[in-house]
């Protein structure tokens, strides 16, 4: 499989999530609790585990480039390929049920790799309920490891991070870098993306089972293809497969609901860094590195769990850093247009519909009275809307 090629900016750009030296925790905050890890889920299946989320340092605020976290939240809601909330099972519900918390806590780095990888994913142009499965690998945690071998913020095992491209070997371990772990983990989500015909379920069942398994599954059902079939409707696969769909989709309508709550909003009007790809070149020691970049050492530590010790000579591996760098450096800048957006939005504001969107669900969205929002576009109780049509938003 051929990695896809994710744009480069050079030097400036922001990427949403980087890009600056963090300022010193005036007073240590105990981390926020874990959202529990699942059992591994990478075919063939190993004996469950559970990941071993190590706790983190307090993470102290981080200054430099930023959107709102309210930009990175409508970001991800505007790339979902469902934002209809329906159906989700009790149980994932409460499996999942601190992730809006930890994702709107500002003493942790979550929303920071959130927003990270919701700008590769939309520079991508692929959905982002992709987003969400670092959430039910890791907890978003870099340096979560398991018992049963997958590590990392994707939780792959050495195999697999070996087949995408992503460095192990001499001491370094690239599945515990965000940005190595996150460009292979997007571009196979792509290839199979694409594989099953823009079904983004299918996709995510053969991120966990398999492309062979799912393709087997696909040609004994009754489908004609792969892009309406449903999960339910391929025979054969492992509860574990199924249930992960079932996974994204609660917590996909945890958020839905957190973004409703005034209170929530709140936690997420402040600035977040913008987290940019940086290659740690000239050196094979983070600290002088850090120190010849003027990034801050500890924060470095703690987004990049791979660069803690060495890396092989002549591999020069990608870090995430909240900074602007430095000129001369190559640095993805994946969410340059949300920021861009953010920065120079006109005064009329509008949204397209997109499919299982309805009047309330784009009201409840963007925090307006859905009577304004019929008024504004006259459009009735009753009104259906359509794909594509571009509704005023007050």
């Amino acid at each position: 499989m051929t990695p896809r090629r994710l744009t480069l900016a050079a030097m400036a750009g922001a990427c949403l999530l980087s890009a600056c030296a963090v300022q010193p925790a005036t007073k240590p905050t105990p981390p926020a609790p874990a959202i529990p890890a699942p059992e591994p889920t990478r075919a063939p299946p190993a004996a469950p585990a559970r990941t071993e989320v190590p706790a983190p340092p307090p993470a102290t605020p981080l200054a430099g480039d930023t959107v709102t976290g309210l930009d990175i939240y409508e970001a991800f809601r505007d790339g979902l390929a469902e934002p209809q909330c329906d159906n989700a099972q009790e149980r994932w519900r409460r499996h999942f049920a601190h992730a809006p918390e930890r994702l709107g806590n500002p003493d942790r780095d979550t929303l920071a790799l959130f927003g990270y990888v919701v700008g590769v994913l939309r520079e991508a142009d692929l959905p982002t309920e992709f987003a969400l499965i670092p959430f039910v690998e890791s907890g978003y945690a870099p340096g979560a490891r398991s018992k049963a071998g997958p590590a990392g913020l994707w939780q792959f095992v050495p195999a697999t991070a070996r087949d995408h491209g992503v460095r192990i070997a001499g001491g370094y371990d690239g599945r515990l870098a965000p940005a190595e772990s996150t460009r292979a983990a997007v571009s196979y989500l792509d290839h199979l993306y694409r594989r099953f015909d823009g079904n983004w379920r299918l996709a995510l069942m053969a991120y966990n089972a398999g492309e062979f398994r799912v393709k087997k599954a696909l040609q004994r059902s009754s489908n004609d293809g792969a892009g309406d079939a449903a999960p339910q409707s391929l025979p054969g696969l492992a509860p574990v497969t199924y249930a992960y769909v079932e996974k994204l989709h609660a917590l996909a309508c945890l958020l839905e609901e957190a973004g409703g709550q005034p209170q929530w909003r709140a936690q997420l009007e402040r600035p977040v860094p913008i987290l940019r790809e940086q290659a740690v070149d000239g050196t094979g020691n983070l600290q002088a590195w850090a120190s010849r970049q003027g990034h801050d050492l500890a924060t470095l530590r703690r987004l990049n769990p791979a660069l803690g010790g060495s890396w092989p000579s002549g591999h020069a591996p990608l870090a995430l850093v909240p900074g602007r760098g430095q000129p001369g450096h190559i640095e993805a800048d994946p969410l340059a247009s949300l920021r861009q957006a953010s920065a120079g939005a006109p005064d009329a504001a509008t949204y397209t519909v997109r499919r299982g969107d309805s009047a309330w669900t784009i009201a409840r969205r963007h925090g307006v009275a859905i009577a304004r929002l019929l008024e504004l576009n006259g459009l009735r109780a009753d009104s259906v809307l359509k794909p594509g049509m571009v509704l005023r938003l007050p």
